[in-house]
């Protein structure tokens, strides 16, 4: 026989009930750093599914979010559409132009462990390049920042010779009103989770321009482990991430975040996150 539910004051009576003795034990007790954080996890999280309970017994529906065209996040999401309408371009053949902004760089080459990526609109790696002057009004003010940022990484990738080809690289980029670069960046690694850049904590280290003389005993970064041909970076006498921890890593995360197989899934996912309902 199914039992009956508890009527709601009782369920409500029995929530407070066990929340008041939840209150108690943890402010009678000393908790550990690890446990406190893991409890305010649990409780954030209790807390959102009952704020989305409350919104299901209004019979007026509210929307999911509100588009607020002020917002620094909304901006960067337009501004990062942007620059995935801008045609792809060689990185072995980057032309000088004025102009500060955001940048990203494809892989469509055969190495083994970046095969998911290869040839897709998942970026392997995306940055900005700040003005040479704050608040700079024009492209002439801006400097030559773009090309500049590309043509380091460029020369970067040029030296690992024995694992990637220069060739086997494009780029798009977007000259942006200063300022507005930092938000686009940031919804960019939000989207794409590129592999490259160091907030993906993967294979970090491409941006790196050496250590100094009293910093040679740093270990080396994921990225010169995997790509060698910085002399600077084989001094290092240990690396951070052995190879086979790299590439399990990078597995983990093709499997746990999907790569853009073309524009179509990107502009699908830009759409699917501006939808209220």
């Amino acid at each position: 026989m199914k039992s009956k539910s508890k009527p709601p004051q009782s369920a409500i009576a029995e929530l407070r009930a066990n929340l008041d003795q939840l209150i108690e034990q943890t402010t009678s007790a000393t908790l550990s750093t690890p446990r406190r954080r893991a409890l305010e996890k649990e409780i954030r999280s209790v807390i959102e599914e009952l704020g989305s309970f409350l919104n299901t017994l209004d019979p007026i529906r509210q929307p999911s979010a509100v588009f607020d065209p002020s917002n620094p996040k909304v901006v960067g999401r337009f501004v990062s559409l942007a620059l995935v309408a801008q045609q792809r371009h060689p990185l072995s053949e980057i032309p000088r132009f004025y102009g500060s902004g955001i940048y990203a760089i494809y892989y469509k080459g055969s190495f083994p462990p970046y095969a998911p990526i290869s040839g897709s609109e998942t970026p392997i790696y995306v940055g900005q390049a700040a003005p040479a002057v704050n608040n700079a009004r024009t492209p002439l003010e801006q400097g030559a920042r773009l090309c500049m940022r590309l043509s380091d990484h460029r020369k970067n990738i040029g030296t690992a010779t024995t694992t990637l080809d220069l060739t086997d690289f494009e780029f798009r980029s977007l000259v942006v009103q200063s300022g507005w670069e930092t938000a686009a960046e940031d919804y960019m690694i939000h989207l794409f989770r590129p592999i490259w850049n160091s907030e993906t904590n993967i294979l970090y280290g491409l941006g790196k321009h050496g250590d100094d003389a009293k910093t040679r005993a740093n270990k080396r970064s994921p990225w010169d482990t995997m790509h060698p041909g910085r002399k600077w970076a084989e001094a290092s006498k240990e690396d951070a991430r052995s190879p086979d921890t790299i590439k399990t890593d990078l597995a983990r995360h093709f499997q746990e975040h999907p790569i853009f197989p073309d524009l179509e899934h990107v502009l699908t996912s830009f759409l699917d996150e501006l939808r209220q309902v």
